[in-house]
Formats: structure tokens, sequence, C-alpha cells
């Protein structure tokens, strides 16, 4: 827990000093998207495969019964809302479970929202490595009632990357997609 809140502390902090200086945040972003995983399709990919494009970030489990499948519905309604311009910008849904979230798992998972969502995992520590980089958090939280007995405890923002992979901004969990098309439009 006090791993977890120093975090939270260093994100708020972060993200306070993004805030309060934009000329100086658009010279140089707080953090790059920075991982290695194992795509939906069975390919390894790193932020440099989508470098020229922008990037919608979520991170999520394929088990999570309101937060994710909402976000990602979300995300495919920007998508759809941006038409033509949708070729600049790729959705990435990265699993902070990847005991469960397999590469066919998510291939399961991604093509249910129908927008071009490429889903993303790997073994626990690309996971934990990952998570640092952006930074997010997630945690087990042990469930009875949930799928495999457990679930899991996560930061709920989307985050979008710019063409060089550079942190842009982030909106929280229940944003709605009329405002996150706006936003990205006028970046785009």
């Amino acid at each position: 827990m006090a791993g977890v809140a120093a975090l939270a502390l260093a994100w708020l902090l972060l993200w306070s000093d993004f805030r309060t200086a934009p000329d100086q945040a658009r010279e140089e972003p707080p953090f790059y998207a920075d991982f290695e995983l194992t795509g939906h399709d069975g390919v390894v990919r790193t932020e440099d495969d989508f470098a020229g494009r922008w990037m919608l970030v979520f991170f999520g489990f394929t088990n999570c019964p309101d937060i994710c499948p909402t976000t990602l519905s979300e995300v495919a309604s920007v998508m759809d809302g941006l038409g033509d311009e949708s070729a600049k910008v790729q959705p990435i849904f990265i699993s902070v479970d990847p005991e469960r979230d397999t590469p066919g798992a998510l291939a399961e998972y991604v093509p249910l929202f129908d927008a071009g969502i490429i889903g993303l995992t790997g073994t626990p520590e690309q996971i934990a490595a990952t998570s640092e980089t952006f930074p997010i958090f997630y945690e087990r939280i042990e469930q009875a009632s949930a799928p495999d007995g457990y679930t899991m405890n996560h930061t709920s923002h989307l985050f979008l990357f710019d063409p060089a992979a550079g942190f842009v901004d982030s909106w929280p969990y229940g944003t709605p997609a009329e405002e996150i098309l706006a936003d990205l439009q006028e970046r785009i």
C-alpha cells in the first residue's frame, strides 16, 4: 500500500508540474511511452512500432466487469468519430493481468470493440517494468466471487501520447467520448 501511495503522490506531483508549466511541457514531455510487449497477434511490439502516430493507451484486464469495457467502448467511439483521421491514431490496451491475459485471450477480447485496438501483454516482469515507465499502478485483489478468485485494481486513465511517444494528456474514467474526441481533433 505504501508503494502505491508513493507512486500516486509522485504522479500527482508530476501532473501538477505538467499542468502549471504547459510551455515547458510542450518542449519536453514529463515521460515517454516505453514498452516491449507481445501483441494479441503474437508480434512483439515497442513504442517504436507506432512512431509517427498518436497513441491512446489504456491499462486494464479482460475480466474487468465495468471500467475496462466502458473505457474501450469510449475509445471505439472516439476512433469512429475521427473518421479518416483515425489512421493517425493507434489505440492500445495493455493488460495488467498477465496471468490470465495471454495473447490468445486478448485476441478474443479486443476485436469486440471493433476499433483497431492492439492488445498487449507480457511476463509479470515486463508488465511491472511498463507500469514504472508510464507511471501507473495495479494490484491483484483476492476476491472469491471473481473469475479465478481474484480481480485487479488499476489506474483507469486513458493516456494520450504524441507521434514521438511523449506524454501529452490523460482523461479520467468517465470522460465522455465527445470530450476526448474534441480534444484529440484539436491536437492532430
